[in-house]
């Protein structure tokens, strides 16, 4: 993978990481570790994946607005993108990383799942879901890092598929108050309880909350798998994502010490948790290493880590500025991204 070295004015990173600060609380935490050549991706592909989310779950037709994100993605492929900056900025990254279009895909298919309001009967099927809407993400963000082996991709996707059941087990109450539920159907029947009625009532009983600490404890054997992978990958990227599993899975320790009722309160890690956290991923991780006999992937994200796939995704791509040098681009990144805030801030103060 190329390797560039720039100094960055902290300043010119401010739009950006307002954006993430804004969504996602954690990632914009674990992000300040990661280093400059991999932050200015990263952000890209976070402005892309929040915008097509919120472009998914705005309401309407919900095949029209897929098959909107679906020409778009066709449209960054074939390096001519529309004039959307968070296409433009995907696009630069596609061709610097050679980005597998499986993964946007994917992706985009969990997020239709999402607004058909889609139910999942066994853990298993959950997991195919959480592969597609994190699974992907945590591939991609390995991908642009340089770690591109199957089985370092698979923990990726892992733990990404480990942070989306801790945020399902800590939604739950929000979610059935918006009639969603993602907690397995086969585990709420296993437990007596009518699906219909609790999502009617939900209430922190403590058969339900039983249900709640199961998926923790799914989750944690994935974050647990993930160590592995975080060992692989580059050394000045392990700190960052050693940081985001550290701190998602404090969520479900947050959680746990409630009492398990994510039904009436939302779990919450103080700031000065995160900060405790963020500094002890820098000599912690120190200690992870890549286990051997690492288990199979889940079935769930095999997919996105055949070989034959993303060898064939990764490639055909036409190039897009190919006059600029590489420093170039990622400041035209960040501009990109900085015009996009800046616009939002304009759309919501008129």
């Amino acid at each position: 993978m190329p390797t560039v070295s720039l100094d960055y004015d902290a300043r010119d990173l401010r739009a950006c990481i307002a954006m993430m600060k804004g969504g996602s609380k954690t990632f914009f935490a674990a992000s300040r570790l990661l280093p400059f050549r991999v932050r200015a991706a990263s952000v890209a592909l976070y402005a892309f994946c929040r915008v097509a989310d919120d472009l998914v779950d705005q309401g309407g037709d919900v095949h029209a607005n897929l098959s909107l994100l679906k020409h778009r993605l066709d449209m960054i492929y074939q390096g001519t993108p529309s004039n959307c900056v968070e296409d433009q900025a995907l696009t630069l990254v596609v061709q610097q990383y050679q980005l597998p279009r499986l993964f946007l895909d994917a992706l985009l298919e969990g997020f239709e799942w999402d607004a058909l309001g889609r139910r999942y009967q066994t853990l298993e099927d959950l997991q195919t879901y959480a592969a597609r809407v994190a699974g992907t993400v945590g591939a991609m963000m390995c991908w642009i890092m340089g770690a591109k082996s199957s089985l370092t991709l698979a923990r990726a996707c892992e733990l990404g598929v480990a942070m989306q059941l801790t945020n399902i087990a800590r939604d739950v109450g929000e979610d059935a108050r918006n009639g969603r539920i993602y907690l397995p159907l086969e585990w709420m029947a296993s437990a007596n309880i009518d699906v219909a009625q609790w999502l009617n009532d939900p209430q922190p009983t403590d058969i339900v909350k039983a249900q709640i600490a199961r998926l923790l404890d799914e989750a944690d054997v994935l974050y647990q798998r993930a160590q592995s992978g975080i060992a692989e990958l580059p050394p000045d990227c392990r700190a960052a994502i050693f940081a985001a599993s550290s701190i998602y899975g404090e969520i479900g320790a947050q959680l746990r010490r409630e009492g398990l009722d994510s039904i009436t309160r939302r779990t919450v890690v103080s700031t000065t948790r995160k900060l405790v956290l963020l500094a002890a991923a820098w000599t912690q991780v120190r200690w992870v290493y890549a286990k051997p006999n690492q288990p199979l992937p889940l079935e769930a994200i095999s997919f996105l880590v055949d070989d034959q796939q993303l060898n064939f995704n990764a490639h055909g791509q036409k190039h897009y500025f190919p006059n600029r040098a590489m420093n170039q681009r990622i400041e035209r990144i960040i501009g990109l991204l900085e015009r996009l805030e800046n616009e939002k801030i304009g759309r919501k103060s008129s």
